[in-house]
């Protein structure tokens, strides 16, 4: 499969030590260029905030008391907490 790659390009500067480490690990082959390499990054990060929002909800349901019933009506308002909404 081919993907159309964005033509959007970020510009920033780092310091030397930093540059240094991503041209150690796209250099090892793990990462095909610095792009790759800082795409998996903010990917990792995103899964994270993803895992510490779904910790935070149960953290919070299990704060929010005595339970009730588990009803349709009361699942759509759980998905629909989950996604933000």
């Amino acid at each position: 499969m081919i993907r159309a790659m964005s033509k959007n390009t970020m510009s920033f500067a780092l310091p030397d030590a930093l540059r240094a480490y991503i041209d150690q690990r796209v250099q090892s082959g793990q990462y095909g260029n610095t792009s790759e390499y800082l795409r998996e990054l903010v990917r990792r990060d995103q899964d994270e905030q993803a895992r510490k929002r779904l910790r935070d909800l149960i953290e919070e349901g299990l704060n929010s008391g005595v339970g009730r019933t588990f009803t349709p009506e009361v699942a759509m308002e759980l998905r629909q907490r989950a996604l933000g909404n």
